[in-house]
């Protein structure tokens, strides 16, 4: 029985959920996705579950907000005055943008609203505030050398 380690690569299929079931993500059209284990690529609760699993074996991780992209924060949901926002492409409701914080990190915006004079957009992850489980199956191991 070959489980993996620290440092190993995984292959692994995912589905994720919102708390009430809802699917709001896969590996379905992206294909499998590689994680290196200890990198910090994925959630620790993640790389936890998958160091005991078995290829081919299938587990259920569920995560609460706090622990997966944070509490959602109102303070982030913002009125930005169109002026300040390039003509093209249109904003529309849903589309993502890129913006710099106070810090000068780079920051994603999701457009709530457009108006004549204000679009309001919110720099929270889409799932911030939410539990989440994430179905998971291990497809491959490499182990490090």
């Amino acid at each position: 029985m070959t489980t993996p380690n620290n440092g190993d690569t995984v292959t692994i299929d995912y589905v994720l959920k919102r708390g009430d079931g809802e699917i709001v993500g896969n590996t379905e059209q992206a294909g499998p996705q590689e994680i290196t284990l200890g990198s910090g690529q994925i959630f620790p609760q993640i790389e936890e579950a998958l160091t005991g699993m078995e290829v081919g074996s299938e587990k259920s991780v569920a995560i609460p907000s706090d622990k997966a992209f944070g509490p959602r924060r109102e303070e982030l949901v913002i009125d930005i005055p169109r002026e300040n926002l390039p003509a093209e492409p249109a904003p529309q409701p849903g589309m993502a943008m890129q913006a710099q914080a106070q810090d000068g990190s780079p920051l994603t915006l999701y457009i709530l609203e457009v108006g004549e004079q204000v679009v309001k957009a919110d720099g929270n992850h889409p799932l911030a505030g939410e539990d989440v489980t994430f179905d998971l199956t291990l497809r491959d191991i490499k182990q490090a050398a």
